[in-house]
């Protein structure tokens, strides 16, 4: 636990020194605030932007953080001295996707808030919201333990993050594509906040979700067993 806090408090001071990940957390809660507020369009649902935001937030922010800090302490072999210093992988991977995960949680907050969302519906909403942040959490650390560098880890990422982040919402302009982006988790996470206050989950969406756990915990074992951290 000490060295998982240590971690931690690491991770939080490289954040804000990190203006390029910081600004990943910050972006899409401030454009949910500002199109909430500023653009009103007859007959658009009342959370459209916060929902569409919101899953672009989860599809792109833990996924392309989480890889890009492990490429880096790997590339720079930060992360062979905190092997060395007794540090266990575990408790590495503990105390970095602990953190993403956490400020993911924060920016989900800030999203909610600041799209209409309160008391109990702006609680279900971040629990959706968590999960899909830890699956996406998965997806990352395995890019990111997979990479050599911080350049093969971005290269890697920006595939992943385009279609977890955008194909839910091209989904609604083609009906062909909602029936290949029903299988992402990105998308069964829109489909559940967008019927927050409507009707319950369905068997559907929580089979989908359980699906996508297993495979992005298969991805992250493999590049584990295959890579390790060192």
């Amino acid at each position: 636990m000490k060295n998982i806090t240590a971690i931690f408090a690491k991770q939080v001071k490289d954040t804000v020194k990190n203006k390029e990940i910081l600004i990943q957390f910050v972006m899409f809660p401030i454009l949910t605030l500002i199109m909430y507020h500023t653009v009103k369009i007859e007959g658009m649902p009342e959370h459209f932007f916060t929902n569409l935001f919101a899953v672009m937030y989860l599809g792109m922010a833990p996924l392309t953080c989480i890889a890009a800090v492990i490429s880096e302490e790997k590339e720079k072999n930060t992360l062979r001295v905190l092997l060395m210093s007794n540090v266990k992988p575990v408790e590495y991977l503990v105390g970095v996707g602990g953190h993403i995960w956490l400020i993911c949680m924060a920016g989900a907050l800030f999203i909610g808030i600041g799209g209409g969302y309160r008391g109990i519906l702006l609680c279900k909403f971040l629990t959706i919201m968590g999960v899909g942040l830890l699956i996406s959490l998965f997806i990352g650390a395995a890019i990111g333990i997979w990479s050599k560098n911080q350049m093969t880890a971005t290269s890697i990422s920006v595939p992943f993050m385009l279609v977890l982040s955008f194909v839910p919402m091209l989904s609604m302009f083609n009906s062909n594509l909602e029936k290949i982006s029903e299988m992402l988790f990105s998308e069964q996470i829109y489909l559940l906040i967008n019927r927050l206050g409507q009707e319950g989950v369905q068997l559907q969406n929580v089979v989908i979700l359980l699906l996508n756990t297993a495979l992005a915990i298969v991805l992250f074992w493999y590049a584990y067993r295959r890579r390790g951290l060192e």
